[in-house]
């Protein structure tokens, strides 16, 4: 089977989006399936085009099989609304020809929250006449309005009308959460149109491993403090904030934040964190992915922290899994649902309400203080990591894309 996938970030770019894409494609291309993936230059999260690529008309490469089609787009900083909308938009045609060039694939594909991503592959699947499924990450637009970067308008009701056009003309959508089947059903999307595949790590990459300590030495942890790590975007949906606020009562615990990433917020959070002179506060910038499960090494808790907004009940934070794969304990700050839900069924960690410094700031001091719980937390993660295996993920979502191609109804079987 020929797959053409649609997706704004693709490795050397190490976001979720990156990951998630490019490792299941990997074990598709491995079970004997051919992929094509149709993305821009990477350039995520600084709106710099990365060393060794320009951003060209049209250019291709291959990447472990997966045939990858780079075109070029308007690039800008992933911060701020307009001119990232505008660099989402300016993926939809140049995508659209490369993609009715191609081999014809059996089915097309496209991940959101990128809109015009799903809507370069609805018309594709016109000119291609071949069927379309829709992954849906993120419930966009209604996140653009919980972080605070607009307010509910005429724009954002048009992006909802796309939104669920989208929804209307895929072929079938999958969904990585349970509780985003609930909302698009809820909005007259039919349910027997949606699968849930719930997100996961690469445990090829991600496993236990032993502390990286010239790695702890040269980021300045030193060998009696007990870190706590936040790997991953720093970005408006990530209420990071209120993570300074819990460091600020604990300056004297021996506990250090190491913050891991890059994002919208980073310079805000770090200006924050120079102001106060937090010296149990350290930030580094994006690393490499491949470099990612070393700096996992050097943290004795896995910090997950989402704003508080009952949007961001529905959604599971890929870091989840990361520190699963790691046998991490994971302190989860998040509204209740979904990733509270899965790191208190597992017994993976513990979890507290978000924006509250001094919740977090007491379990925190918990699990400092409590080796033989923290182990038990540590093994239970470690254990868990099997159920949400990138392996799983990919053959889960294989199956949808199968039932799709071959024009078979997603309830006849085979299909999660």
């Amino acid at each position: 089977m020929h797959i053409m996938f649609l997706t704004d970030n693709f490795p050397p770019e190490g976001n979720a989006i990156a990951s998630r894409v490019y490792e299941r494609a990997c074990y598709w291309v491995a079970a004997g399936h051919q992929v094509t993936v149709i993305t821009s230059v990477p350039n995520f999260p600084e709106g710099k085009v990365y060393a060794g690529y320009k951003n060209k008309i049209y250019q291709t490469e291959s990447m472990d099989g997966i045939r990858v089609v780079r075109v070029k787009t308007f690039i800008a900083k992933n911060k701020g609304f307009l001119l990232r909308t505008v660099d989402f938009i300016s993926y939809v045609m140049p995508a659209l020809l490369a993609g009715i060039f191609q081999t014809k694939p059996d089915v097309i594909a496209a991940t959101t929250p990128q809109l015009f991503v799903g809507l370069t592959g609805v018309l594709l699947k016109f000119f291609r006449r071949v069927p379309f499924v829709l992954e849906v990450a993120d419930i966009w637009p209604a996140s653009i309005v919980s972080v605070g970067a607009m307010k509910k308008n005429i724009l954002i009701r048009s992006l909802e009308k796309l939104e669920l056009f989208l929804y209307r003309r895929a072929s079938a959508i999958v969904v990585l959460t349970a509780a985003f089947k609930v909302n698009l059903t809820s909005r007259g999307v039919p349910a027997d149109k949606i699968t849930v595949v719930i997100n996961g790590v690469d445990l090829r990459k991600f496993s236990t491993c032993e502390r990286n300590h010239a790695l702890a030495r040269e980021t300045g942890i030193a060998p009696d403090q007990f870190v706590v790590g936040y790997l991953g975007t720093h970005g408006m949906a990530h209420g990071l904030m209120n993570v300074l606020h819990t460091a600020e009562r604990l300056t004297d615990k021996k506990i250090f934040f190491l913050f891991v990433g890059a994002g919208a917020e980073r310079d805000e959070l770090m200006a924050y964190a120079a102001t106060k002179q937090l010296s149990n506060v350290k930030f580094l910038p994006a690393q490499p992915k491949s470099s990612m499960p070393q700096y996992w090494s050097i943290c004795d808790v896995a910090l997950i922290h989402l704003k508080n907004d009952p949007v961001f009940a529905e959604v599971i934070p890929s870091k989840i899994f990361e520190a699963m794969g790691m046998g991490l304990p994971i302190a989860l700050a998040a509204p209740a649902g979904e990733a509270s839900a899965i790191v208190v069924n597992e017994q993976a960690g513990l979890w507290v309400a978000p924006q509250n410094p001094s919740a977090l700031a007491a379990a925190l001091i918990t699990l400092q203080n409590d080796s033989a719980q923290r182990a038990t937390l540590a093994e239970h993660s470690r254990q868990a990591a099997v159920h949400y295996s990138r392996e799983r993920q990919a053959n889960d979502m294989l199956a949808v894309l199968t039932h799709v191609a071959e024009n078979i109804p997603l309830n006849a079987g085979a299909v999660p």
